[in-house]
């Protein structure tokens, strides 16, 4: 009887100093062991005081505070985040925030810990709105499908013409719009428009500006008998009006002119380069449409552009390209073009030499068609 009275005793003692001890470790616990968000920060230890009240999608965050250790789940509105145990400790928690799109948009952060326990904190997820970089081809007749490429293209969007003509939508990509042209658009930019924000391009539809090559009308010293005014029966369609066809099997290095010459044979197109881009090549692109019913696979095309007198020798546009039998805008950033020429541009207000030029190495059965060369700025105004 004596020891189990002295068993009871101890055991109560024991009890006794176990609950003690609970409660002197719940006390001794910061914000007396609930869970706490203090704030928001950048993860790169040099930036660690770059403090957050929102981040975009995808973005690595460090949530600091105070008995976090038993996190369960997170949520970003009503998107789950992806945790990793090693990234979570009693005072941060490393996380990417979801990349999805939220369906319900509270700006809230939830922490769900282990025993149920839910912690709320105001973030919000800074959701893109679109990024409008390029067309597959910047002239599409009205009623035919034009591509739009980009990112951030979130359902419900609209695309608009300049004109004010919305396209029909055909499908919609994360990085990729199919839209049918309306009758009443017009050159310019087009603006896309979801519900986290709109984009107005910096390329034009259509773009009528600058043009120092385009057959319409022809003018210059070769080969009229290139253009296409008339498409017939296996001619790529017209997309602005008249079109350069080169359809002719060529040797390496024969010297095949295609279209241009000095500024006198050219009086309405040689005028066409602003001055701007002559002075600050780097604001402005070269660009043209090409459509190649066969493959341009070897050879090379010579383009002289703003120059005083030709250059033999540059601007270089090399193969390999197959367009297959489909119009596609070529983008080339301009100061590539001018530092590729022995004698750099000067403004010349009486104009200057164009010239393209097939001249190279390899055998080339040729069926290609150009329209449109123009240098026009990269940033709409």
């Amino acid at each position: 009887m004596k020891i189990f009275r002295t068993w009871i005793m101890y055991s109560s003692a024991v009890l006794a100093v176990m609950v003690l001890f609970q409660f002197c470790k719940k006390d001794d616990l910061p914000n007396g062991g609930e869970p706490k968000i203090s704030y928001v920060r950048v993860t790169n230890p040099a930036s660690s005081d770059s403090l957050l009240v929102g981040a975009a999608q995808g973005k690595l965050i460090a949530i600091m505070g105070e008995n976090l250790g038993g996190t369960a789940e997170m949520w970003f509105n009503d998107q789950k985040a992806s945790l990793n145990p090693t990234y979570i400790t009693a005072t941060s928690i490393i996380v990417n925030v979801p990349s999805q799109i939220p369906l319900a948009i509270t700006n809230k952060l939830k922490i769900v810990f282990k025993g149920g326990k839910v912690l709320l904190y105001d973030f919000q997820v800074q959701i893109s709105k679109p990024a409008v970089n390029n067309m597959v081809s910047e002239f599409v007749l009205t009623g035919d499908v034009a591509t739009i490429r980009g990112d951030y293209f979130y359902q419900p969007l609209t695309v608009t013409f300049t004109g004010g003509g919305t396209g029909t939508l055909v499908s919609v990509k994360d990085q990729e719009i199919q839209v049918r042209v309306p009758a009443s658009a017009q050159p310019g930019p087009i603006t896309v428009k979801t519900n986290f924000g709109e984009t107005r391009s910096n390329f034009f539809f259509r773009d009528d500006r600058n043009h120092f090559i385009d057959s319409d009308p022809y003018e210059g010293w070769w080969n009229s008998s290139y253009v296409i005014t008339s498409p017939g029966s296996g001619d790529p369609v017209s997309i602005s009006g008249n079109y350069i066809r080169f359809k002719k099997p060529i040797a390496g290095w024969s010297w095949n002119e295609l279209a241009g010459g000095p500024n006198t044979s050219m009086p309405v197109h040689s005028k066409n380069i602003p001055d701007a881009a002559i002075l600050k090549p780097e604001d402005y692109y070269l660009k043209f449409e090409v459509n190649t019913v066969k493959p341009y696979s070897s050879n090379m095309l010579k383009i002289n552009v703003a120059l005083n007198a030709e250059d033999n020798n540059a601007y270089l546009w090399k193969p390999p390209v197959d367009t297959k039998g489909q119009w596609q805008t070529i983008v080339i950033p301009f100061e590539e073009v001018v530092a590729s020429y022995a004698v750099k541009p000067t403004v010349n207000p009486a104009g200057y030499w164009s010239r393209l030029l097939f001249h190279g190495a390899g055998d080339l059965d040729a069926d290609i068609s150009f329209d449109n060369f123009r240098v026009v700025p990269k940033v709409a105004k």
